[in-house]
């Protein structure tokens, strides 16, 4: 049967991320929603007025709240289950259609926010629009969402102008989705390829000191502490744990060489790690370090083939089609 109940002011119904199956319809006094908004992190409130419904859309699809429901004046309401809300639902006509406006009206507003988000983000560029897509997440207290957008930028912008406090912040959030059990944090689009030293090792590793040690590399890497980065580059391969990281290292370890100018080692090193990892999600990268470093060598013929084959791998929409076209421009110049 549905419950009523009744709450003084300054007090609470739920909380966000509460899990909950409840549904309530306010009868008299006064409830606000407070959540973030999509676009600031900002706090925003709605005024539940009398006679209205609230905490249906995580009742019914099953999520946790996305708000908090804080009593502005002493209230009575009518708690429901989902059942006993959809039994009321179909007998009450005119609650579908007092449903059908407030979704109406929360689509209207969240579709002008993610609008005017990618608006923003395009206009300031990808990379700062996914910077801040990560800076979002993180306080908002997302933090599986905020670790997978801070290891996209990293990924695509190692050296951009927000990767050393990318990399700190990748740090603390990867802490705080551990600590809240959080079993996804790893990117959910992520292929593992199996490192040997992997295969063999202890399932009981602590998977959290590769990637740990991967982003420390990456923070003394963007501050041109390359031989530091080195180090902890070799120590993340040599830690097993995460074959994910453990194979951004190497990559890493190229990036390095190339940096200190170790030309011929870089050329070495790339090749081992194509020939070893020819999946390798960065072997295009990879390619085109060897062409630059054969260029840095002055030896532009292999440093033309390399970057040829680059541009013949990669989609022309992509930064390392761009990358390897400017560099083959500046050879043939």
């Amino acid at each position: 049967m549905p419950k009523p109940l009744r709450y003084q002011s300054n007090s609470i119904v739920y909380f966000k991320g509460d899990a909950s199956d409840y549904i309530y319809i306010l009868k008299s006094g006064s409830v606000i929603l407070r959540y973030n908004d999509i676009e600031t992190g900002q706090e925003l409130q709605d005024i539940i007025a009398k006679g209205e419904f609230f905490g249906v859309n995580s009742a019914l699809g099953k999520f946790p709240r996305e708000d908090t429901a804080f009593v502005a004046k002493d209230a009575e309401m009518i708690q429901f289950t989902v059942p006993e809300f959809e039994v009321l639902v179909m007998k009450n006509t005119r609650i579908i259609m007092k449903m059908l406006k407030v979704f109406s009206n929360q689509l209207r507003r969240i579709h002008k926010q993610v609008s005017n988000l990618m608006s923003e983000k395009y206009e300031q560029g990808p990379e700062e629009g996914l910077y801040k897509i990560g800076t979002y997440y993180h306080k908002c207290g997302k933090y599986v969402q905020a670790v997978y957008a801070y290891r996209r930028y990293l990924t695509y912008y190692p050296s951009g102008k927000f990767a050393q406090i990318a990399t700190a912040s990748l740090v603390k959030v990867e802490k705080y989705a551990q600590s809240t059990n959080s079993q996804t944090y790893a990117a959910p689009s992520a292929v593992p390829i199996q490192h040997e030293s992997s295969a063999t090792s202890n399932p009981g590793t602590d998977t959290s000191k590769g990637s740990k040690e991967y982003y420390d590399g990456m923070n003394l890497f963007t501050q041109g502490k390359y031989e530091e980065a080195l180090k902890v580059f070799k120590s993340a391969i040599s830690s097993g744990g995460s074959s994910e990281f453990a194979l951004k290292a190497y990559f890493e370890i190229g990036r390095c060489l190339f940096s200190m100018k170790k030309y011929e080692f870089c050329v070495k090193h790339f090749s081992g790690m194509i020939n070893k990892y020819p999946k390798h999600p960065d072997m295009l990268e990879a390619l085109l370090f060897i062409g630059k470093s054969y260029k840095m060598s002055e030896q532009p013929e292999k440093a033309k083939s390399f970057l040829n084959k680059v541009i013949s791998m990669a989609s022309e929409d992509t930064a390392v089609y761009e990358k390897a076209s400017k560099e083959l421009a500046l050879l043939k110049g």
